[in-house]
């Protein structure tokens, strides 16, 4: 399929052509080799947009979310078999990782419109937003072994009129919880820095 107007050749991530054409880490995400390929990548973008709105993210969650764009095609330098890549799944698992982290982080600060939850006996105090987060950490983590990204680069399943590249997922993911660690930890910085007398 193209994106936009533009071939999908002239697009997609290719690990040759990535310290000479640096943009196809941004636009190989806009590349999707099918019709379902392509809705359900949209599917997935509302899922994530929505996980964000519901639970109050910042810009600043946004802002990892957007430095995690080009490092999740930049992690397939790991698997140079994979000579052409297009699609935004790994990208939106960078989305649910900057969701979940931000969601577990202690000092998150700000309004929720999750609420607290009751103190369990023999466990420290979190809030459901805590828990939400967990919970979704703990199912991406679960998500990403199964697709087994050590295995072969392109899987072909029956669900699918496309192959999948698993890596991406798992390199998705990574980047957008280090970026998200990175935003958070500087955000806690600079709010201690500004504490100081």
């Amino acid at each position: 399929m193209q994106a936009l107007l533009w071939p999908a050749n002239a697009l997609d991530w290719q690990p040759t052509l990535a310290a000479r054409e640096p943009w196809r880490a941004w636009t190989g995400a806009w590349v999707h080799w099918s019709g379902q390929h392509l809705w359900a990548n949209l599917a997935g973008t509302l899922v994530v947009a929505a996980l964000g709105w519901a639970a109050r993210l910042p810009t600043r969650a946004a802002l990892a979310w957007a430095a995690a764009w080009p490092l999740t095609q930049l992690g397939l330098l790991l698997r140079l078999e994979l000579a052409h890549f297009g699609g935004l799944s790994g990208v939106l698992h960078a989305g649910v990782a900057v969701a979940a982290v931000w969601l577990v982080w202690p000092e998150r600060g700000g309004p929720s419109r999750l609420t607290r939850l009751p103190r369990m006996p023999h466990m420290p105090r979190m809030t459901s937003h805590g828990w939400v987060g967990c919970g979704l950490l703990a199912g991406l983590v679960i998500k990403l072994l199964i697709e087994a990204p050590w295995g072969p680069a392109l899987r072909h399943s029956a669900e699918w009129d496309i192959a999948t590249a698993p890596l991406a997922h798992t390199t998705g993911a990574i980047a957008g919880g280090v970026c998200a660690l990175v935003a958070l930890a500087w955000q806690h910085l600079a709010s201690r820095h500004a504490r100081r007398p």
